[in-house]
């Protein structure tokens, strides 16, 4: 090799890598596995950086294009235009690092690929779908854009987010995600492995949750699943904080070098910690190479794959071999990424009703040359948010904006619906600054005077207070405008306040700091712009500040001041209404031929990083200026802009069209505007079931969808609105379903057509749909699975025939008894339709797999987490790669189905521990058939923690836990009642108790073999 080696971008890539690799010191090395790589001024190597932020535009790095939410492009079926935002986005990376490089790295975080599980997640709005193989296959198009085309340089490095099983975000950091073999192979990994077996992503991001027991960032998934499915080096970054957690908040190992040496063997290869500061991770990790937790090849293993990314960015290139490095700054928000960000923002939003009532027909399309008065209301009339993962709105153009523009000359009016308050104590009213720069909030001294309608003037107040010290409506005048408050509703209590002296949120800072209205709106990593007003048993109300959790009080100074700790020191509040309005909205709708009504959620309040939402209700507030605005005309609008789906019941019962979409970036309004005028036909369809209550929903910690029916795949309610649902204005039918065959073997594949007609008046785009259910199975199918879709735009008389692959491999479901992926045989139902509760063509597929055959319980163990059906247990890990299965409670079992024990067999044995200390006496029963009225064939002793010898510290593992105690292999007593093809239950009859296989051998009752690692 020369000394040019790793510069010549004419040599082979593994060989440029292995060059540099060898050239870094020791002390190099590990500050390259820090999220800030420090340069290497010897060698000429600049500083490089991970995690530029690119969900849906480039972020928190000043104004660029704003697209819609990743679940809005989710929404719009369609890769292509997905992989155009993607690019776009790839290429104001690239241009802002032009400009930049210090700042704006080439790593950028995104897609989100996590499966969207449960709505009710905090951050629901990052991820497409809630079906596994749509998520993967749109965030493969967004990865493919943001990377390139090039065959040998990324535009940019996509990074998967998050590895694994992560939909919650209470407790986030110490919660585990129970995912069963099934539930792991087919739903949760599925997502993530097309990203990366194509090509598309380059790096994975590990999730900041546990997974069966085990810290995510220390899965042996990473090496086991991920790496495999691709010949390339991938990327794994941790997220930030997160490797500190696992002997911080996880307490998993026992100190920072342990957890950051553990984290480094799984697979983990950036350190995502202590934002810039590099010497704590510098630190830990030489502490660890020190005490012989790595050795040199760890570093190495690890610094090879990051090296790697960097050279196919092109970081140690001339320029003029990269066409990436001629994109510059100018292409950032340029008017072609503006009209994509239009187009996206179109094709994201999704008619949900449309209800033609009789003799005047369904009220969408809005004819515009039939309306001279249009009412838009509602919180979100003339606002657009932005989200912790969006860029900054270069502009904004909001629903009255783009309505405004349409319906000209059409008179527009606005109106937000939020009640106007004022707040009174004992002393005086609350005032706010009229400036532009606000000032703290105080109380007056003086009693502001009342200016009535008619002119006169009252010291009196500003007009009847409820009995509750709550407002009451029709108050006597108004308060001069600097003691107004509006009230902005986001739900689950939690209200914003806006002074009307100068259109300013009200907020505190620091802890026991003054209120303050010189605020835009909530925002930020915390949130300090948002309250709950609490009702006290004295009648009045305190304000609670939500981000501090202290109660307002009022200081000896008349300043307004987040610094009390209890309610009852907090200064009471009598809220008096200025101005409904719910009612001021319900009389603009009144005068006008359509009202447009805009609901939905502020993105940085209830439901966002770090806050999962409670329920699925619209908030109270919103809820009843929609019933309020429809009681006045019933031609009214509902327009839902969230980042995730509501109950909206009563709106569905009683309106005659809903619109939904996701936030819809810079050109929303625009977009809005052009559906509503029948310009262009609403083409989204959801990506999520939208159910009528949380009710239906299990437990937000519950990952077993199987178990719980969770997600369109298995919920057998009827959903408000269905995975797949989108109207048209158009009208369409299908005809001539067929297969290319009627019978497929497990490694071929047919061709599914169907004709597409568009039989109404207008033109309109429809997604058709593919969906299979296997008709009889060994297991729990699910009810319907989408296997294929495709989108077509129709002009009225005109019609296609849709064709989709289908293939047999794609039916196999992960089959507990052999560990891998299995393609029955059997016969599957293949239907087409518009939405998964909507498939109009069905028929037949037979498909010649294999049959699954019952276990042989003497072939090998039975491995506990690859169990049937399961109670009151959960996995937890067993060794480093090792499972196992505690019971949560007493009686908890797991199920083997169809054992063949045959003539019989002689014995069994198993491998058991404790969580926590045991019991004398605590044994495993093995019951057939059924787990209470089944007979017992057998029971396995579980000894006390620290029998035989074995002591209940630390297992000599490095990377035990400390609450994993020694496990044990013992010799259980077997009946040998057990003959032919049986369900085999395992009951635990002491909580904590552990297993981590079974095995069926001749032996003798008592001790079998010393101690091992695990159990817990």
């Amino acid at each position: 090799m020369t000394d040019t080696t790793f510069r010549d971008p004419d040599q082979p890539l593994d060989v440029r890598v292995a060059d540099l690799l060898g050239r870094l010191s020791r002390a190099e090395k590990i500050a390259l596995l820090h999220q800030h790589q420090a340069p290497v001024p010897r060698l000429g190597l600049p500083a490089f950086r991970t995690g530029t932020e690119a969900l849906h535009g480039l972020a928190w790095l000043g104004p660029a294009t704003v697209f819609p939410q990743a679940l809005g492009l989710g929404s719009t079926w369609n890769p292509g235009l997905i992989r155009a935002v993607g690019a776009a986005v790839g290429d104001e990376v690239r241009g802002l690092h032009h400009k930049d490089p210090t700042r704006v790295g080439l790593n950028v975080w995104a897609p989100v690929v996590n499966p969207l599980r449960d709505p009710r997640w905090g951050r629901n709005e990052e991820g497409y779908a809630e079906d596994p193989w749509l998520t993967s296959w749109l965030g493969t198009a967004y990865a493919r854009g943001l990377r390139g085309d090039h065959p040998d340089y990324l535009k940019t490095a996509p990074t998967l987010k998050h590895f694994l099983g992560y939909n919650n975000e209470t407790d986030r950091c110490t919660t585990s995600s129970n995912l069963p073999p099934r539930v792991l192979y087919e739903y949760e990994l599925p997502a993530f492995r097309a990203p990366i077996a194509t090509g598309a992503a380059v790096a994975v991001m590990a999730s900041y949750n546990l997974v069966n027991g085990r810290p995510a960032h220390l899965s042996p998934l990473i090496g086991s699943e991920l790496r495999r499915w691709t010949s390339d080096e991938i990327l794994v970054v941790s997220d930030a904080g997160a490797i500190s957690n696992i002997a911080g908040a996880q307490g998993y190992h026992p100190d920072h070098p342990s957890g950051y040496a553990a984290a480094l063997r799984a697979g983990i290869d950036s350190f995502t910690e202590d934002t810039e500061d590099t010497e704590p991770t510098i630190e830990r990790l030489t502490e660890a190479l020190r005490r012989g937790l790595l050795d040199e090849s760890d570093l190495d293993t690890a610094v090879r794959r990051i090296l790697t990314i960097r050279f196919r960015l092109g970081d140690f290139d001339p320029p003029e071999r990269n066409p990436y490095t001629a994109i510059t700054s100018d292409v950032i928000n340029c008017s072609a990424h503006q009209e994509l960000a239009r187009e996206a923002a179109r094709q994201a939003l999704v008619l949900l009703r449309n209800v033609a009532r009789p003799g005047t027909g369904a009220l969408l399309p809005l004819d515009p040359g039939r309306i001279g008065r249009l009412a838009v209301l509602g919180p979100l009339a003339d606002a657009l948010y932005e989200d912790w993962y969006s860029g900054t709105l270069p502009y904004a153009i909001t629903a009255r904006d783009g309505l405004a523009a349409r319906f000209a000359p059409a008179s527009t009016t606005q109106h937000s619906g939020a009640d106007r308050i004022a707040l009174r104590t004992a002393d005086g009213y609350v005032r706010a600054a009229g400036d532009p720069e606000g000032g703290a909030l105080r109380v007056d001294q003086v009693r502001p005077r009342t200016v009535l309608p008619d002119g006169a003037a009252s010291d009196d107040g500003v007009g009847p207070v409820d009995g509750d010290g709550g407002a009451a409506p029709g108050g006597a005048g108004t308060v001069p405008g600097d003691g107004w408050f509006e009230v902005f509703d986001w739900g689950q209590d939690v209200v914003a306040l806006r002074s009307v002296a100068n259109g300013r949120h009200v907020g505190a800072g620091e802890e026991g700091g003054p209120l303050v209205n010189d605020r835009p709106g909530p925002g930020g990593w915390v949130v300090r712009e948002t309250f709950r007003l609490v009702h006290r048993e004295t009648g009045d109300r305190v304000l609670l500040h939500l981000a501090s959790r202290r109660y307002v009080r009022v200081g000896p100074d008349g300043v307004l001041r987040a610094d009390a700790v209890d309610a009852a020191d907090g200064t009471g509040f009598t809220v008096e209404l200025v101005a409904d309005g719910a009612a001021e909205a319900a009389a603009l709708a009144r005068d006008a031929d359509v009202a447009v009504v805009v609901l939905g959620n502020h993105p940085m309040v209830c439901g966002r990083e770090t806050e999962d939402r409670a329920d699925l209700a619209l908030p109270s507030a919103q809820e009843a200026l929609l019933r309020a605005v429809y009681a006045a005309n019933p031609r009214t609008v509902l327009v839902v802009s969230s980042s995730y789906p509501y109950a909206l019941n009563w709106a569905d019962e009683h309106l005659p069209a809903i619109l939904w979409s996701a936030h819809g970036g810079q050109e929303y309004g625009t977009a809005l505007a052009a559906v509503l005028a029948g310009d262009a036909d609403p083409g989204g369809r959801l990506t999520q079931t939208w159910y009528h209550d949380a009710a239906e929903l299990p437990d937000l910690f519950d990952y077993d969808v199987i178990a719980t029916d969770t997600t369109y795949l298995y919920h057998r309610g009827t959903p408000l609105y269905p995975f797949g649902h989108g109207l048209s204005y158009a009208e369409f039918a299908y005809s001539d379903l067929r297969l290319s065959a009627d019978e497929v073997d497990a490694a071929g594949e047919i061709e599914v057509s169907v004709r597409v007609a568009n039989v109404g008046s207008r033109p309109g785009d429809e997604v058709v749909q593919l969906y299979t259910r296997q008709r009889r199975s060994r297991v729990k199918q699910p009810l319907r699975q989408l296997r294929g879709f495709a989108r077509v735009s129709l002009a009225p008389g005109a019609q296609t025939t849709v064709r989709l692959r289908l293939r047999a491999s794609e039916l196999a479901h992960w089959d507990v008894t052999r560990g891998r992926y299995v393609v029955e045989d059997a016969r599957h139902t293949v239907a087409v339709g518009r939405s998964s509760a909507d498939l109009v063509l069905t028929t037949t597929l037979a498909v010649h797999g294999e049959p699954v055959r019952p276990r042989q319980p003497l072939d090998g163990p039975l491995w506990a987490t690859d169990h049937d059906e399961y109670a009151g247990t959960e996995p937890l890990p067993d060794g480093p790669d090792g499972a196992a299965v505690v019971a949560r409670e007493a009686g908890g079992w797991i199920r083997f189905s169809r054992v063949d024990f045959g003539a019989g067999v002689p014995g069994v044995a198993a491998r058991v521990g404790g969580r926590r200390p045991l019991p004398d006496g605590a044994e495993l029963v093995l019951r057939l058939d059924d787990p209470v009225r089944g007979p017992v064939a057998g029971t396995i002793p579980v000894p006390p923690i620290g029998a035989g010898g074995a002591g209940a510290g630390v297992p000599p593992d490095g990377d035990a836990a400390p609450d994993r105690q020694p496990a044990r292999e013992v010799t259980g007593h077997w009946h040998g009642a057990a003959t032919g093809v049986r369900d085999l239950y395992v009951l635990f009859d002491a909580p904590g108790a552990t297993v981590s296989w079974l095995t069926f051998t001749a032996g003798v009752d008592g001790d079998r073999t010393g101690t091992g690692t695990g159990g817990a």
